[in-house]
């Protein structure tokens, strides 16, 4: 009996111990259908913006997301300027913050709204030119000839020979009950035969377009004041003074338009 013993206890001593299978993990405490155990454990959350994530309850939603009229979404009529158009995309930007799906039609509708507009100046501005050219092209010989007599120059160009001119008639205005307006006559129609001969690039070609200019505005002031209404004058301007002014119109247009 000894001796059985003792081999039983050698023989277990020798066995290798098993741990026995750990468990899976699951679910709050609860097993799979069927009784079978969750193999592993998955954890998916989704915080954006819009998509019922966190924070999506107070987020307004836009109620015109889907409509297809840009104009109608923003909330401004069809002939509304592009300063209103702004100021509604900026409302509704701010109103509607945080619900990225109502800030892409927001600004796709702007976007679009803004396109548009500039593409119907574009296209009017081209049918305009268009059509004065044809016009140009389909009117009489000495029609043609006479408008290539002028160009439009840049509008700096313009305005600083109107303020120039502007303050000549100014000034002889000013000093109409002193003296009369012969030095500032003199002073434009020396201005004008220097722009003259500036494109011209012909002194003796620029000084006889400048003197027929102030001849043919002195003459046509000479005709026209006297029509004039007397109640229309103030009673200190003279007819002197009225014809310098008529004058003064002529040499602008000679200087700024003629080539």
């Amino acid at each position: 009996m000894q001796a059985a013993a003792a081999f039983n206890r050698a023989a277990f001593t020798a066995r290798p111990l098993r741990r026995p299978p750990r468990p899976l993990l699951q679910l709050g405490g609860a097993a799979g259908r069927g009784g079978a155990p969750l193999t592993r454990a998955r954890c998916s959350a989704s915080l954006s913006v819009g998509a019922g994530g966190y924070g999506s309850e107070n987020v307004p939603v836009f109620p015109r997301n889907h409509a297809r009229d840009p104009y109608k979404l923003l909330g401004v009529d069809h002939d509304a300027s592009e300063e209103e158009i702004r100021n509604a995309r900026n409302f509704l930007l701010q109103q509607y913050s945080g619900y990225e799906e109502s800030e892409e039609a927001i600004e796709g509708a702007y976007d679009k709204i803004i396109l548009e507009s500039y593409s119907h100046r574009k296209k009017t501005k081209f049918n305009l030119k268009s059509k004065l050219t044809k016009q140009v092209e389909e009117s009489p010989s000495w029609l043609k000839a006479l408008l290539g007599c002028f160009e439009v120059p840049s509008v700096e160009i313009i305005l600083r020979r109107f303020a120039l001119f502007g303050f000549i008639a100014g000034w002889s205005i000013a000093t109409s009950a002193e003296t009369g307006p012969t030095f500032q006559l003199a002073l434009s129609l020396i201005s004008c035969i220097y722009f003259l001969n500036d494109k011209m690039k012909n002194l003796a070609r620029a000084s006889t377009t400048g003197l027929g200019v102030f001849v043919s505005g002195w003459i046509v002031g000479s005709l026209l004041v006297p029509v004039i209404p007397a109640f229309i004058i103030p009673p200190t301007w003279s007819l002197e003074l009225l014809t310098s002014l008529t004058a003064y119109v002529f040499l602008f247009l000679g200087c700024t338009f003629l080539k």
